[in-house]
């Protein structure tokens, strides 16, 4: 044998309840055999007493697409559990691309995934052009953990249409020529395709994402290609005319499986998720395989007013997005700009979906720049404004300006309330995840979001049993995603493999690390609780983080199990 973890507590990833004193064996890759005292030796023995095994996180909404060109290691995910993470989600991908576009991709995904474009232009590799290529690439390369991709449908249509991506619909021909290469794709290896039509998303600029410009026509023929031999499954992003009674109507022709994001709850919008969660359990009970993507962590952004993804979905900012330096400053100090983003704050159009309402006191302040304003540091806005004797925004984008615009502000904006998570994530027809790992890296860090579910929801707070928390991150997304002997503890399987504590897993609080290329911050976080982490049967972390060496643990994964069958 390669590897033998003995005497744990086994949570197999069924849900069911563990089993004591069981031991693992692994073989080249796979799990040989589960059981009490299983005889002989290893070349590596693990003694797990006191410790429970489970199958790895399988972290389903990630946009590592660019970082994996520069870091195989997908790091924190790596040492946080995770052996599977799903790429490509939303539309924001990175294939295929050629190169006179590549500035263009690179400029979107800064300002849509909170990416920084010094960043992009030292690290991406561009090995690649189409997804098959893109895909071949990430093989050569090597990841330390299993990766499937998504074809994307704003790279998908910037690859077609060029410039005109943002700016107006396909024609006829352009849409074929994008179904052909999403089957191109699904041949390749795709787990399907995925788009975005959420009002937030932005590109470079505050132009739409190139996604959000495709009509219903578009929108129904890339998923019948996707489609087309019973394969791959549909992630979007909601919004516009792709609500769920329509989504429901596309897989009800298409026979597609959908995934749906991002169910978030917004305090103002009370009960807006629980509703489209409602539509979503409705269309399950008429035999459409349909999910809700929610988050089991508060969504936490931090900023600056050089980037205030927070206010982006306010059509008043818009023009906010478009400058930088100087000519911000002057847009910013502008009473006119001041009163329409004010204007539309306090009302808002009707029908109308955004990250932030008006919700002051949810805003904070994180860290000065000049020392005579840090008695500021940690206290809301809505209460230093009102002692001021101003108006929130105008006292928000005047202490920004007095520092220059690097004042970081913190906003915990959506499932801020604990009551709404908890009834969320044990929604039957939700599905936890939303990590974001690899975008937002300067104000979002929630690779460790499995730890927190299992350690915060199921053990703190007991809104569910741990056998049911870890079922949630290890096979239900591998059942909803296809994707074959992975997210169970069982002989024959890949040997994905979670050592922890269970007293004590979860994961620390975020802080700052300067790895990224140039020598650029990002937010990380470390594991609690963990002991080991092996994908593929190779020890990829324990409780130091990530080992050395195992940069080539993972997989690119291509054949998923076919749904049409």
């Amino acid at each position: 044998m390669d590897l033998i973890i003995r005497n744990v507590s086994l949570y197999d990833g069924s849900g069911e309840a563990p089993r004591e004193r069981m031991d693992v064996a692994v073989k080249d890759g796979k799990i040989a055999a589960v059981g009490q005292d299983i005889c002989g030796s290893a070349k590596e023995e693990v003694d797990g007493t006191g410790m429970a095994l489970m199958p790895g996180i399988i972290d389903s909404h990630t946009h590592y697409d660019a970082q994996i060109t520069w870091d195989p290691m997908l790091k924190p995910s790596s040492a946080l559990g995770v052996t599977t993470v799903l790429i490509g989600n939303c539309g924001f991908t990175i294939a295929p691309c050629r190169p006179n576009d590549r500035e263009l991709l690179m400029k979107n995904l800064t300002q849509v995934e909170g990416m920084s474009l010094d960043v992009l232009k030292s690290g991406v590799q561009w090995d690649f052009e189409d997804f098959p290529g893109y895909l071949r690439m990430i093989e050569e390369r090597g990841t330390a953990i299993n990766v499937g991709a998504f074809v994307g449908h704003s790279a998908l249509r910037n690859y077609v249409l060029g410039d005109d991506a943002s700016k107006r619909e396909a024609t006829p021909e352009e849409v074929d020529r994008m179904a052909e290469i999403v089957r191109d794709a699904m041949k390749s290896g795709a787990v399907g395709f995925s788009t975005s039509y959420s009002p937030q998303h932005h590109g470079w600029g505050g132009i739409p994402m190139p996604s959000r410009m495709a009509d219903k026509h578009e929108f129904k023929t890339l998923i019948e290609a996707m489609a087309e031999d019973g394969r791959g499954v549909f992630m979007i992003t909601k919004g516009g005319f792709a609500d769920v009674p329509f989504l429901e109507s596309v897989s009800a022709d298409t026979g597609a499986p959908m995934m749906i994001a991002a169910l978030l709850h917004n305090s103002t919008l009370p009960n807006l998720v629980f509703d489209d969660l409602a539509q979503i359990s409705e269309a399950r009970t008429r035999g459409r395989d349909m999910w809700g993507q929610v988050a089991c962590t508060p969504i936490t952004y931090d900023f600056t007013l050089a980037g205030a993804y927070p206010f982006e979905g306010i059509m008043a900012w818009k023009p906010a997005m478009k400058l930088q330096g100087a000519e911000l400053k002057t847009l910013l100090s502008d009473p006119k700009f001041r009163e329409a983003v004010r204007n539309e704050i306090e009302d808002p159009p009707a029908g109308v979906r955004r990250l932030f309402n008006g919700e002051w006191h949810k805003i904070e302040v994180l860290k000065v720049q000049d020392p005579k304003h840090q008695r500021y540091e940690h206290h809301n806005v809505a209460e230093l404004a009102a002692a001021a004797g101003v108006h929130p925004l105008e006292w928000l984008l005047d202490l920004g300006l007095a520092e220059e615009l690097k004042t970081e502000f913190t906003a915990m904006l959506l499932n801020s309330d604990e009551d709404a998570i908890a009834k969320l994530v044990v929604h039957p027809s939700a599905s936890v995840a939303l990590s974001d790992a690899g975008a937002h890296l300067t104000f979002i860090c929630d690779a460790g979001f499995g730890l927190h579910f299992m350690g915060y929801w199921s053990r703190d707070k007991k809104v569910l049993p741990l056998t049911k928390a870890i079922h949630e991150l290890t096979e239900k997304p591998a059942k909803i995603f296809r994707i074959p002997k992975r997210g169970l503890v069982r002989e024959g399987y890949f040997a994905d493999l979670l050592l922890f504590d269970p007293k004590t897993v979860g994961r620390s609080a975020r802080y700052k690390v300067a790895d990224l290329p140039g020598g650029n911050s990002r937010l990380h976080t470390d594991s609690i609780g963990v002991a080991g982490v092996w994908v593929n049967g190779s020890k990829v972390a324990d409780a130091s983080g990530v080992v050395k060496g195992s940069e080539r643990a993972g997989e690119v994964i291509r054949n998923f199990d076919s749904w049409g069958a």
